[in-house]
């Protein structure tokens, strides 16, 4: 069964799911690096597991606290500032 992370958390794809499944922390997999798939507005987990890295500073993210992923990339980042450094981009200022 596979499972897709929304504004609103996580939920099933499974045939004849309502879309009301709701992960818990157990369900996720425990204290584990998850795999997934990064979609434009959500994410889809192809591994459960309790958070992802980024792929920047190596920094673990929990998967109720991702915000900020590339696409294109198939990465995630711990944040904005991250992301800049990945697209070699220096803040003003800096």
């Amino acid at each position: 069964m596979d499972w897709i992370l929304t504004r609103t958390g996580l939920r099933s794809t499974a045939a004849g799911s309502i879309g009301a499944d709701m992960m818990n922390r157990y369900e996720r997999g425990g204290s584990g690096e998850a795999v997934v798939e990064y979609l434009d507005s959500n994410i889809r987990v192809v591994k459960p597991g309790a958070y992802v890295r980024c792929a920047v500073t190596g920094e673990t993210i929990p998967l109720d606290q991702l915000k900020y992923w590339s696409v294109e990339r198939q990465e995630a980042y711990v944040s904005p500032e991250a992301v800049l450094r990945r697209l070699g981009i220096a803040r003003k200022g800096a």
